[in-house]
């Protein structure tokens, strides 16, 4: 449950020792000198260089997350789940870090990156109280939602929280925080630009496929509102379930499940995405799969090749040797905005960094095409949402048509007026 010491001295040094001599470079405008290069090479110089310039302002950002989360176990992994995490968002938010040179250094400014991982859920509020104590002001968090949740209660007002990876909506509503900002798209937004394409499409008659779990509750839900609000009819609602038992077989047979014929597609919503991966191609009725599988929502894809996205994809697969999915584009995005908002203002505390991010004043590019910025009501950034397959982008969300009275981007979620949260910073 102790908080790993900063990136420069975890057990890649080459790279944390550039990601130090970068930050200081950023932070003391020597880039310039010949100077960067010693710093890279021993370490030993920076903390002597640092403490001479006065001028110099470091705020300490955590990744946070879980040693025992079963999003990473090996096999899930091994599987490569469309729309699931491909692995630790660490290389993400050093991205991030890399991109923010010119930025830091324009403010005499640096980052103090630590890599926070907690044993368990169960020893995560020690954790937390330890960054507390240290006063880590930006905590990113890569955790479940009862760990987010446990974040908030920690922190209070005195950290700047950014949820990378739990799209819950539930999070974005009644149990907002505010001082919690959400860059993964939600549940709500995913499927309201799922349920667009549909409807540009005509592809009117949904038969609909659910899991067992808690969670694939919480997608038939968010999958219901969409439909309901652009005309999407849903056929029917079958069952599915993996299971060991062979009275239970009939469960988990795809074309026993998709006999019906009054139906253009096949929704399936599977949040542990071993189903739903066996569904394309193996229907009953020559439909086409859309949801968990087939045509998905994706908050990013390594394919999207518009708005600076295959420097983006590429300079991430050089650093991590992977893909980029969309909880790393989500990690690289809230550390950007993390240095959007000390580029505004640099001495501000937490409340004041939440307050201009969530008041409008701040914008991120995030090679999507439009800048992006925070929902004032429930702190979610806006973004463009990506349809998507295995292999490429067909289709990018708010489709052309679509109309907001004040932001289109607004389409895609829950807007002010259906909005349960009611915490504002």
């Amino acid at each position: 449950m102790q908080a790993r010491p900063p990136l420069s001295l975890q057990s890649n040094r080459r790279r944390w020792h550039r990601t130090a001599a970068l930050t200081l470079g950023a932070a003391l405008g020597l880039s310039g000198l010949g100077l960067q290069p010693l710093l890279a090479q021993t370490g030993k110089p920076a903390a002597k260089t640092a403490a001479a310039a006065t001028t110099i302002a470091t705020d300490k950002v955590a990744l946070i997350s879980l040693d025992d989360d079963p999003r990473y176990g090996a096999r899930r992994l091994e599987r490569a789940y469309p729309g699931h995490p491909g692995g630790r968002l660490l290389d993400a938010v050093q991205l991030g870090i890399d991109d923010a040179e010119v930025a830091l250094r324009g403010i005499r400014h640096g980052l103090a990156l630590q890599d926070a991982r907690a044993a368990s859920l169960e020893a995560l509020p020690g954790l937390l109280a330890q960054l507390k104590q240290e006063r880590v002001k930006f905590w990113l968090l890569d955790l479940p939602p009862e760990g987010v949740q446990l974040a908030v209660k920690a922190a209070g007002s005195t950290a700047l929280l950014l949820n990378l990876s739990a799209p819950h909506d539930e999070l974005r509503g009644a149990q907002c925080a505010a001082q919690l900002l959400h860059t993964l798209p939600s549940h709500a937004m995913l499927q309201d630009a799922l349920v667009q394409y549909l409807a540009a499409r005509s592809w009117q008659n949904a038969w609909v496929l659910q899991g067992p779990s808690a969670d694939d509750a919480l997608l038939l839900a968010a999958w219901n509102r969409a439909a309901k609000r652009y005309g999407i009819k849903t056929a029917g609602i079958r069952a599915f379930k993996l299971s060991g038992d062979p009275r239970e077989r009939d469960l988990a047979n795809t074309r026993l499940l998709t006999t019906d014929r009054q139906h253009d597609l096949v929704t399936v919503l599977d949040a542990d995405g071993e189903f739903a991966r066996t569904l394309p191609y193996a229907t009953q009725q020559p439909r086409p799969v859309v949801g968990s599988n087939g045509l998905m929502p994706l908050a990013w894809h390594p394919q999207w090749e518009r708005n600076g996205g295959p420097q983006v994809s590429r300079r991430f697969r050089k650093l991590a040797g992977r893909p980029m999915t969309g909880q790393d584009w989500s990690a690289w995005i809230a550390l950007r905005a993390v240095v959007a908002t000390l580029v505004e203002q640099p001495q501000a505390s937490a409340v004041g960094h939440a307050r201009a991010l969530r008041g409008g004043r701040i914008f991120v590019d995030g090679a999507k095409g439009p800048r992006l910025s925070f929902r004032a009501w429930d702190g979610q950034l806006r973004q463009p949402v990506f349809l998507a397959h295995g292999d490429g982008v067909v289709g990018l969300a708010p489709l052309d048509g679509v109309l907001h009275p004040t932001e289109v981007l607004d389409t895609l979620g829950i807007d002010q007026r259906e909005s349960a949260c009611k915490a504002a910073p």
